[in-house]
């Protein structure tokens, strides 16, 4: 395993090795929470460890949970779960670049928002940004300064500002969601991948576990309060939109007319279960139920027939991992009740054709492993997706 570099690698060496999204990181991870479930070998998960990190480890400004040097660490740390402190040298080796990389991007962050000009995804979100960053933290690092510093920086973030004579979110984005779906004058971003739902689980898994900075609190019913606002009613559950565009502000009616998939990355299922989370860290019981009916609702054989794709982002591996933990955290047994049928929708998905874990067999295997087990993932993998 090599030095981890500062500077950038190609998209190549992304999709072929750092790359929990695409490329051998994913595969790395499943190998070893199989390893540590005793139905493969150490000597399987060492080679794909090994490949994952054959090439100088990516501890640019663009590294995130998803790519590079955190990606690497989140899975090394994977293997000492069980309390065997192995690649030890290559995890007390990563840990300071990682920890100077997050210091960086806090400082960047922080810059940006005492300018009060707009974020980017790159700044905050899940895949590459502090919202990740802080998963890792609060899974790996929970002590750390940085965890601190960066839980300030997320509460801040939910402060809205104002722009043009118009309040817009804190986490408003000048660009687009997607190139092929265009917000002119930015969005704001409600889903766990790049936006409110995000921030939400980040805030309420960290009060959760002890964390908790000056504003957290207050931060939570902010968001809270946002997705209390864009509710939407459905005769199969509540909803709410993908983003919010300027004319939704404006109009306070979401362009949006009706709901999108169940999946973990923007539908409700994810938003149901930061909710969820943020409703038990703060002992709102109200709250939790309506979040647990949400996720309930997802979670009907009308609901799963809209999926198409196996996957975690957009299909049933992702909307498994996020109903297995919301029902481990439900007042009721109503999300409970439905997993067997959820897991057998993912048991008959045919296999995705690329090894990735995003859209990928990783993915669906490790949300497989889970299906068939019953137990939680000794690897704490799904940490990688805010719904624990």
């Amino acid at each position: 395993m090599t030095a981890a570099s500062e500077q950038p690698n190609t998209a190549a060496d992304e999709a072929d090795g750092q790359s929990l999204a695409t490329g051998g990181v994913g595969p790395a991870l499943l190998a070893i929470e199989q390893a540590l479930n005793g139905t493969a070998n150490w000597k399987a998960a060492h080679r794909l460890v090994t490949q994952a990190a054959s090439s100088p480890i990516d501890a640019g400004r663009h590294a995130g949970l998803y790519y590079g040097a955190p990606a690497i660490l989140f899975t090394l740390n994977a293997t000492a779960t069980d309390g065997h402190d192995r690649y030890a040298a290559a995890r007390q080796h990563l840990t300071p670049h990682v920890r100077r990389l997050i210091r960086e991007r806090l400082t960047n962050g922080d810059d940006r928002l005492r300018h009060g000009t707009a974020a980017t995804f790159a700044e905050y979100d899940l895949f590459y940004g502090l919202t990740g960053l802080g998963a890792l933290l609060l899974r790996d690092l929970p002590d750390s300064d940085e965890l601190g510093d960066l839980l300030t920086y997320v509460t801040r973030l939910t402060e809205p500002r104002t722009c043009d004579a118009q309040q817009l979110p804190g986490w408003w984005v000048d660009h687009d969601p997607d190139p092929t779906l265009p917000t002119p004058g930015g969005h704001a971003n409600l889903g766990m991948a790049h936006g409110a739902a995000g921030l939400l689980a980040l805030l309420a898994l960290a009060l959760r576990d002890g964390r908790q900075v000056d504003g957290q609190t207050e931060a939570i019913e902010r968001l809270c309060a946002c997705f209390d606002r864009w509710q939407q009613d459905s005769a199969h559950g509540p909803w709410w939109p993908q983003w919010l565009t300027r004319d939704d502000l404006r109009t306070g009616r979401p362009v949006q007319e009706s709901p999108g998939r169940p999946s973990w990355c923007y539908g409700p299922p994810g938003i149901a279960r930061a909710l969820q989370l943020a409703a038990i860290a703060t002992n709102q019981p109200a709250r939790q139920a309506a979040a647990e009916a949400a996720l309930a609702a997802s979670l009907t054989r009308t609901q799963l027939d809209r999926l198409t794709e196996p996957g975690i982002c957009h299909g049933f591996a992702g909307l498994h991992a996020t109903a297995y933990r919301a029902a481990r955290d439900a007042s009721t047994t109503d999300i409970a009740a439905q997993l067997p049928a959820l897991a057998e929708r993912l048991r008959r998905v045919p296999s995705p054709d690329h090894a990735g874990f995003l859209k990928g067999r990783s993915g669906c295997s490790l949300a497989s492993e889970t299906a068939c087990t019953n137990i939680p993932p000794r690897t704490r993998w799904d940490a990688c997706l805010l719904i624990t």
